[in-house]
């Protein structure tokens, strides 16, 4: 369980930023873009973490990591 520790970590940091992400462009926030290049970037370094594990779930989460913050960098660009 101690190798999993970051993997974890990233996981929450994740899910919680895609949520803020998700509230903050349904709220239209002037904010959202700043954030979405965040969210882009906590995705990425999950999606990194958990590509390591050789795990099925810890794969299915670092694909949906990377198109995450593949989507999110589409967002952020879009209002560029």
């Amino acid at each position: 369980m101690k190798m999993m520790a970051r993997c974890i970590q990233l996981d929450m940091e994740c899910a919680a930023i895609c949520y803020a992400a998700a509230q903050l462009m349904s709220l239209g926030s002037e904010k959202a873009m700043d954030i979405c290049r965040l969210c882009a970037d906590i995705c990425e370094a999950c999606g990194k973490e958990c590509g390591q594990h050789k795990t099925e779930h810890c794969q299915e989460c670092a694909e949906a990591c990377r198109r995450c913050a593949e989507e999110c960098r589409r967002m952020a660009g879009a209002a560029a």
